[in-house]
């Protein structure tokens, strides 16, 4: 049986590409998307390839959905041997302005639901003394800007989510990273939203993304990375 990669928050950017990556060596991969509207091209795009996908609807908020998502993940494909978290919400605004119901969805978006998910691969990897977790953070998982606390809050949280992780499964055989991913990934939204100058690099590819993670699975257990950050060579930091 091929191993099997878990990925939370697919659409078509940064997920994609996480996706076609570890396809190209082989991975099944099991495709998690609030709709499959963002899962289904990526899968058809695999398994024209000869691959093996599956795509599940589920609010990765929720712990009941996630449950039922990812029993029907491994009946499908198998126990993840990966899991990528790369969920998450944005909202902006002041102290004052900001929505509490909103601002705490955020924090579940950004933070909660890489836990749910980490919690449903891990009883499988921990017997087999082998796995890894990834996951997607960002510019305000270190700076909580003005204005950016209905980010920062969570992204905060997800890396130390990421630390206290990693210290306590390291030593059991699970490599867990955390990514800050500091710069606009390429992507239509993004694209739509900020125009950008191609010819500079000015935002970050997918796939050269994808390929960092790739390669932070594949590090030996001796020389593990927790932290990553990513950024544009002619990004400001």
């Amino acid at each position: 049986m091929s191993n099997v990669i878990a990925i939370a928050g697919v659409g078509p950017g940064l997920g994609a590409s996480i996706a076609r990556r570890f396809a190209k060596e082989g991975f099944s991969i099991g495709l998690l998307a609030r709709d499959v509207k963002h899962t289904e091209p990526v899968k058809k795009e695999i398994e024209g390839h000869g691959g093996v996908a599956a795509g599940f609807a589920v609010d990765a908020t929720q712990a009941g959905p996630v449950a039922e998502a990812f029993h029907a993940l491994r009946e499908k494909l198998g126990d993840p041997t990966v899991y990528v978290y790369n969920a998450g919400a944005f909202v902006r605004g002041g102290i004052l302005d900001l929505d509490v119901a909103q601002f705490e969805q955020a924090w579940r978006a950004n933070c909660l639901g890489a836990l749910l998910g980490a919690q449903q691969v891990l009883a499988a990897m921990l017997t087999r003394g082998q796995g890894t977790i990834l996951l997607t953070g960002a510019t305000a998982s270190l700076r909580g800007a003005a204005n950016f606390a209905g980010l920062a809050v969570g992204k905060f949280g997800l890396r130390a989510l990421a630390q206290s992780m990693a210290r306590e499964l390291g030593p059991q055989g699970i490599h867990v990273a955390h990514f800050v991913i500091d710069g606009q990934i390429d992507n239509p939204r993004t694209r739509g939203r900020t125009p950008a100058d191609r010819s500079q690099h000015t935002y970050l590819s997918p796939d050269a993304i994808a390929e960092t993670y790739w390669q932070t699975h594949a590090q030996h257990p001796t020389a593990w990375a927790l932290e990553i950050d990513l950024r544009p060579a002619v990004e400001k930091f």
